[in-house]
Order: C-alpha cells, then sequence, then structure tokens
C-alpha cells in the first residue's frame, strides 16, 4: 500500500488566493503600518503601495511564466535552482525557511498583543499575552493539521469579514464626502508623490505584499495548476496593490489632507478606529478591533500552511528529516512538518517571554524582520532565475515574459530590499548593533546553505544530485521542464 499523499485536484484560484491574500493580513497592514506610511510620506502614501503593486506584477509575470515549465514542489527553490543551479538552490531553501517560518513566528507576538489591546478596549480586562499566543499556536496547528480544504473555506471567511470591515469605513467616508474640504485627488499629484519620505513608504508597501508569491507552493493541490496558480498570483496582486492603496486614501479623505499626516502622528494605531467611529459608528470600531485578531490568525494559518509544504518538499528531497515527509492518511495535511513548526514557534514564544521581551517590539518586529528580508531576497533571486532559466532551454514563450519582465522585477526588487535594508530601523524600532544583527541573518543563512549543498554533494552525493528534479509523474499536456543536465552541479 503507498504511503499517503497531498490531496490533489483540491485547491481552485480563488481558494490559493485566499491563501496567499490572508497571509499578508489587509486590516492588520492597514491598521496597524498605514499610519506610519502617511507620517512618512503624508499624503502621496497611497501611491507607495500601488508602485510595489505595479512592481511585484511585473516580478509575477516571467514568475507564472515559468511556472508552465517546473513542476517540482519546492516553489521558489525548484526555480532558483533552475536557473543559478543546485548550490543557490540549497542555499534559497533554506533561505525560504528562515523567511516563512519569521512572517510566522514573530506575528505570534502580535496575536497577543492584539488581543489584549481588544479586550481592555471592549471589557476594559487586561490579558497576559502568553497564554494568548500559546493558545494561537494551539488552534493554527490544529488548522494546519486538518485538510487544505478545510483551511481554504476559514480564510475565506475570515478574509472576507477583514476586508469588508475596511470596505464599510470606504463606504461611510464616500457616502458623507470625507471631510469639511471634500473628496480630493491630491494625493496622485506629483507634487505629493516625490517627496523625501516616498523612499520609507515603499519600504512599508512592500513589506506589506509579503508572501503572495506563495501561490506555488500551492501546485500539486491546486486544480489545474497551469492556471489557478498563475491567476491567482495576478489576483492576489492586483487586489492588495489597488486595495491598499483605495484604503489609505480613503483615511486621507476622513480627516482631510490638511489634517491626517497631524491625526496619524498623534495617535497612530487608533487613527482607522477613529476614522470607523466618525463615519460608520461606535459598533464598527468594536467590530474592527475583533476582526484584527481574526486577521492575524488567518495570516498565522496561511504561513503555517506554506511552511508545512516547504518542510514536505525538503523532507521529500532528503534535505530535511524523513519524518517531517508523513502526511496524514485522512486529512491529506503534512502533519508531522506542521507539528515540528508549531513546537519551534513555541520555543521561540517562550524563549521571548522567559527573556522578558515586548510581544510586539520585540518578538513581532525582530522576528518579522529577517523573514521580510529573507522573502524579498526570494523574490529577486527568483527573477534572475527566470531569465537565466530561458536562456538554457529551447521555449515559445516571448522576449517580454523571459527577458524584459524578469530583468527589469529584479532591479526594482534589488532597490526595494536596498530601501528596506536602509530604514529597517522602521520596522525594529531597535538599535543599530540589533539590526546589523537582525539583517545579517539572511546572508548567514544563504552562506550555511552553500555550505550545507557543499557537505551533500561530498557525502550524499544521490540527494545532491536530485534536488528539486521534476517529478516522474508529471500530468499529461504540460510542457516539458528544463533538462536536469541544465541545472549546474
Amino acid at each position: 500500500m503507498s504511503a499517503p499523499t497531498l490531496r490533489s485536484g483540491t485547491l481552485g484560484t480563488a481558494d490559493i488566493a485566499f491563501f496567499v491574500i490572508s497571509a499578508a493580513a489587509p486590516l492588520t497592514v492597514m491598521a496597524g503600518v498605514a499610519p506610519v506610511a502617511l507620517m512618512l510620506g503624508a499624503i502621496g502614501a497611497p501611491v507607495g503601495y500601488l508602485l510595489a503593486g505595479i512592481t511585484l506584477a511585473v516580478f509575477a509575470v516571467g514568475f507564472t511564466t515559468m511556472s508552465r515549465h517546473v513542476r517540482s514542489d519546492g516553489a521558489f527553490y525548484a526555480y532558483i535552482t533552475r536557473g543559478f543551479g543546485i548550490p543557490v538552490g540549497i542555499a534559497a531553501a533554506l533561505i525560504a525557511m528562515l523567511g516563512y517560518n519569521g512572517m510566522e513566528i514573530g506575528v505570534y507576538g502580535l496575536l497577543g498583543s492584539a488581543t489584549a489591546d481588544t479586550s481592555h478596549a471592549l471589557w476594559g480586562v487586561d490579558v497576559p499575552w502568553l497564554p494568548v499566543s500559546l493558545l494561537g499556536l494551539a488552534l493554527i496547528w490544529y488548522g494546519g493539521f486538518r485538510s487544505i480544504d478545510f483551511g481554504a473555506k476559514v480564510l475565506g471567511v475570515l478574509l472576507v469579514a477583514e476586508t469588508g470591515i475596511l470596505v464599510l469605513l470606504a463606504g461611510g467616508v464616500l457616502l458623507e464626502g470625507g471631510a469639511s474640504e471634500g473628496l480630493s485627488l491630491g494625493s496622485f499629484s506629483p507634487g505629493n508623490v516625490l517627496v523625501p519620505g516616498m523612499a520609507a513608504v515603499l519600504a512599508c508597501a512592500f513589506a506589506a505584499f509579503t508572501g503572495f508569491e506563495s501561490t506555488v507552493i500551492y501546485r500539486r493541490e491546486a486544480r489545474n495548476p497551469e492556471r489557478t496558480v498563475p491567476r491567482a498570483t495576478y489576483i492576489a496582486v492586483a487586489f492588495l496593490g489597488l486595495f491598499y492603496a483605495f484604503i489609505v486614501w480613503t483615511v486621507i479623505q476622513a480627516f482631510g489632507e490638511e489634517k491626517v499626516v497631524q491625526a496619524a502622528a498623534d495617535d497612530p494605531g487608533g487613527l482607522f478606529f477613529t476614522a470607523i467611529t466618525t463615519y460608520v459608528g461606535a459598533w464598527a470600531a468594536d467590530l474592527m478591533h475583533i476582526l484584527i485578531v481574526t486577521s492575524v490568525l488567518a495570516s498565522l494559518l496561511a504561513f503555517h500552511n506554506a511552511i508545512n509544504r516547504y518542510g514536505l518538499a525538503l523532507a521529500e528531497e532528503g534535505v530535511l528529516p524523513a519524518a517531517l515527509g508523513r502526511v496524514h492518511p485522512r486529512h491529506r495535511s503534512p502533519y508531522v512538518a506542521g507539528a515540528a513548526q508549531t513546537v519551534l514557534g513555541a520555543v521561540v514564544v517562550i524563549g521571548f517571554a522567559a527573556a522578558g521581551a515586548d510581544p510586539y517590539a520585540q518578538l513581532l518586529l525582530w522576528v518579522n524582520t529577517p523573514g521580510m528580508i529573507g522573502l524579498m531576497v526570494l523574490q529577486l533571486l527568483a527573477a534572475v532565475a527566470v531569465f537565466l532559466f530561458f536562456r538554457k532551454i529551447p521555449h515559445g514563450e516571448g522576449v517580454l515574459r523571459t527577458v524584459v519582465a524578469p530583468l527589469v522585477a529584479a532591479v526594482l526588487l534589488a532597490g526595494a530590499i536596498g530601501l528596506v535594508s536602509y530604514n529597517v530601523e522602521l520596522f525594529t524600532g531597535a538599535s543599530t548593533g540589533v539590526n546589523v544583527v537582525l539583517v545579517s541573518l539572511v546572508p548567514g543563512t544563504f552562506l550555511l546553505g552553500l555550505l550545507l549543498a557543499r557537505r551533500l554533494k561530498r557525502r550524499r552525493p544521490e540527494v545532491y544530485a536530485s534536488f528539486a528534479a521534476e517529478p516522474a509523474d508529471a500530468p499529461e499536456g504540460t510542457p516539458e521542464p528544463a533538462s536536469s543536465t541544465s541545472i549546474t552541479r
């Protein structure tokens, strides 16, 4: 009897889009980060989100084109292996684990602090953050343990709820015509966009899209992946870029272009709550408090599922222990990888709590930052890998998709990484020494991956040689992948 595998043909375009948009946590990003963007870039901040969306849409052109030729479950690291060779591919796999784990585990601190804030705001009860975070770990473990379609349904409901409250806010502002001076498109005028703080806004904006590229992780479980994966990627990028820009613009209209920056500076955490109280009602502000908590839970579940599938893929490669490659016979979930990831999260959360760390300022920001930078570096490597991959194989794809888009995306992503690294204190609030350590984790992990590749080649050559190989049972009618001989050994 063959071992159980992930359930194929389960996820449609909407399901995959729910996973990746939920990972971005739109409500949390808007209520928690957009006020900072307004303080930095003033009323031109909405354009920062549009520019980030355009950059990632350009990246998606080459990325989704390559997805038709690479059917490995390794997602990013498989693409990078095809372009750069096995050593860089293995290094990319470690960065992916750092990136996705960093983006998820740090958010347990946000879950604890957001729940405590909500409890205090609504009921005047002070709840300690650590028990909430540990309960969150258990809930997310269970969500990942269940089948992927169960997770898709949960995320669909939570995503509709969190985006719905933002649409309600926007509708209230537009129906009342905004502040006393009325609605204005001044945010999009060059004079308000070309300001010194826009570079920092762009850094915040790129961070708000983190995780959108994880569509390819669900390839094995997707229905007709050659269509659903690209569609879900474009939907996620377009939705996030346009939605973020629209919501930030409506909040500007809620306070007026002359007053919104000061309002954000006076009470950044309460900006959105004040706006929705004024234009919709106090009940909506209470509901927003609750939905921020569910938004964080949705993001955690989305990242947890992505991490589990990376862990499963690397276990099947032979890079991680084989036990992590076990799939539950009933739910068809990578349940051992999920349990291991939950234990890792618990160790980090308890460690920060034992050290007396702040759940938001340290657990969230310090753990998220290297994760965010790691995923952006993966995007950059993947963009270059697209260009290199199509130089190695015969294909019928156009120059725009295989040369222009990936190279333009690589240049823009390199600039975005530079902006984030230069403005890293915006994300950490930490000292220079701490920031150096946090940023250095990514190149350090990359170097560790290269050393691991060298060790595998010497001691386990069969594992090294088959790394990121194409599946033998690929569906008929899909394009032929690159020959394994095109991978630099």
